[in-house]
């Protein structure tokens, strides 16, 4: 199935056209059918020859009042059939309906010239051309019809099946988002919803995101009869479990879980409207258009140089799911025109709180094409989630560094190198008895949001001269010790060569300058053994006391243990009790020892 948008005029010339190419009825009101004018969005479908399937219609409005309706309309439909009348040529409606279009940049589409049979068409044809030839759709085949007479239907059917077979294949595969334009209950069923799919596959039982929360598709229409699966491009009615009416309307999207970000802060580029070379001076408020949605957004102009387009930053009044590349229209709607054509450029973009940020970022978007690329993304954001990445709609490169499930750009990677290797000789300077940098600390001075990707950072080869141990960052040439502490430990150390369990007084450490920090530092670099408060002996005290206990016989009290180590009970109790808890030996029932 393939979808066309009619537009263009405000009366029921359009309607009755559609009425006699389909012999379906558009107009779903009473009130519209009464007045003689469209008020709300219509839907038809017919077939036609040569085409495998059969093709819908989205009759919008062409009222000025209802001009937000009209979008709602047009907004997802990839091509249009512009109508014009014989007996009143181009209206003012005209010119505002194709101003939507050329700022949604609509390019395939069909002028259809209607009541031809009240006046002769060729003046309105001509007119008509002229006015499409200045927009995105250029000069489009026309036919002139008649829906009271039916004169010209076969050629009108004939250039439609021609545009249509004419329009790009859609991409089956793609994320979903579909914009709902109509919202109602059906007794039984509950809540039903309608749209346009531009892309995408949906089936039965598939679950899909309306902002936060997730439903459930317990049922799928197009035209009026039961499908599953539905694919792009079709008009679609979907049967929601676990949405109310009061929750869903026009406006909303239904997305792919997890495949789009939802941002109200976007950046865009403006582009000129129809008729002009220079983009138009933007009003503070404006109204922004896409899909079936219209959102109120207020307006941050960005510095740029005068020229066709304009670089702004979006606050949206509700967040909406949007793509770079996206294409949407701003609308001013006290002035009741397009103010220009939207590309959507970045949906999570940087805060501008600093001094020159505005200016820097609108550098950056310069050299952008609103496409999604991943190593476009990366380099502007230096990292992201995986998530977000595809969110975006790009694909993750395979030569892209990650870790817990951030991307980092590879040349933001490299720069970090240095940095970390400075972070570490500084916090050695500063805290000389640590054992290195905190991989915490490591992280936050790199503005890395995780300390796993400090992995990255380590492989590369400006960080060759620091390792990771411990869950600290420090040099890998480091001996570990200030010298003054080294010094001090070398003469414990040489105090317990003789005696190797005569653990120094508290005094003795005092006199050498190894205080708390100093102790814990040497302990830290494996430069003493503390096996109690205030013991400390030498790293290999443990084996030697092994050793010498083993010629004793088993089990065996603390009084032997004292006397066959040569030391005090000071020592002695702290050292078997440090012994038991590395398993080493065991204690009976008696209080007596043996070793495992």
């Amino acid at each position: 199935m393939r979808v066309v948008a009619t537009a263009g005029h405000v009366d029921h010339g359009k309607s009755t056209l559609v009425r006699a190419l389909t012999g379906m009825e558009p107009d779903r009101w009473a009130e519209e059918r009464r007045r003689g004018m469209t008020i709300d969005l219509g839907f038809a479908w017919t077939t036609l020859p040569g085409l495998p399937e059969p093709v819908a219609f989205v009759d919008v409005p062409g009222h000025e009042r209802f001009v937000t309706q009209m979008l709602a309309g047009v907004g997802p439909v990839p091509a249009t059939m512009f109508v014009v009348a014989a007996d009143s040529g181009w209206m003012p409606q005209s010119t505002e309906h194709l101003d939507a279009l050329d700022a949604l940049g609509v390019r395939d589409g069909l002028l259809v010239v209607t009541r031809s049979d009240l006046a002769d068409p060729e003046l309105a044809r001509d007119e008509a051309l002229e006015h499409l030839g200045e927009s995105s759709l250029g000069r489009l085949p026309a036919v002139c019809v008649s829906g009271a007479t039916g004169s010209g239907l076969p050629e009108l059917r004939s250039a439609l099946s021609a545009l249509v077979a004419g329009l790009p294949a859609p991409d089956l595969d793609a994320d979903v988002r579909l914009w709902v334009d109509r919202a109602f209950t059906v007794r039984g069923a509950g809540t039903v919803v309608t749209g346009t799919l531009g892309a995408g596959t949906i089936r039965v039982g598939d679950e899909l995101a309306l902002g936060a929360r997730t439903v459930t598709v317990r049922g799928l229409q197009a035209l009026g009869e039961s499908v599953d699966p539905v694919c792009a491009v079709a008009r679609v009615a979907l049967n929601l479990r676990g949405v109310g009416l009061d929750e869903i309307g026009r406006g909303d999207a239904l997305t792919t879980p997890g495949k789009w970000l939802r941002g109200d802060v976007i950046d865009v580029r403006v582009g000129p409207p129809r008729g002009s070379d220079v983009a138009a001076d933007l009003p503070q408020q404006v109204m922004l258009h896409v899909g079936s949605a219209a959102v109120a957004a207020r307006v941050r102009p960005l510095p740029s140089e005068p020229g066709a387009t304009r670089l702004v930053r979006l606050t949206l009044h509700e967040p909406l799911p949007l793509r770079p590349g996206d294409h949407a229209l701003l609308r001013d709607p006290g002035a009741h025109r397009v103010l220009g054509g939207v590309t959507v450029l970045d949906v999570r973009p940087p805060s501008l709180r600093r001094r020159g940020a505005a200016r820097v970022r609108a550098g950056e978007l310069a050299t952008t094409e609103g496409v999604p690329d991943a190593h476009g993304e990366l380099a502007r954001r230096r990292l992201m989630r995986r998530d977000d990445l595809v969110a975006l709609g790009a694909s993750v490169p395979d030569d892209v560094p990650s870790a817990a499930g951030w991307l980092v750009d590879p040349a933001w990677l490299s720069s970090l190198a240095p940095r970390l290797v400075e972070a570490v000789a500084r916090h050695t300077e500063e805290q000389p008895l640590d054992a290195g940098l905190p991989a915490k600390a490591a992280a936050q001075a790199l503005d890395l949001p995780d300390p796993r990707l400090l992995d990255l950072v380590l492989a590369e080869p400006g960080a060759s001269s620091v390792v990771a141990a411990g869950g600290r960052v420090r040099a890998r040439d480091a001996g570990g010790l200030p010298d003054g502490v080294r010094k001090a430990v070398a003469a414990v150390r040489a105090d317990l060569e003789d005696a190797p369990f005569a653990a120094p007084e508290a005094h003795r450490l005092a006199e050498l300058g190894l205080r708390t920090r100093e102790l814990g530092a040497a302990v830290k670099a494996g430069a003493l053994l503390k096996v109690g408060d205030g013991i400390y002996l030498a790293p290999d005290a443990a084996d030697v006391a092994v050793g010498r206990l083993a010629d004793l016989p088993s089990p065996f009290t603390l009084s032997e243990a004292r006397q066959a180590l040569g030391t005090t009970r000071r020592v002695a109790v702290p050292l078997l009790e440090y012994l038991a808890r590395q398993g080493r030996t065991r204690r009976d029932d008696e209080g007596r020892h043996a070793l495992r």
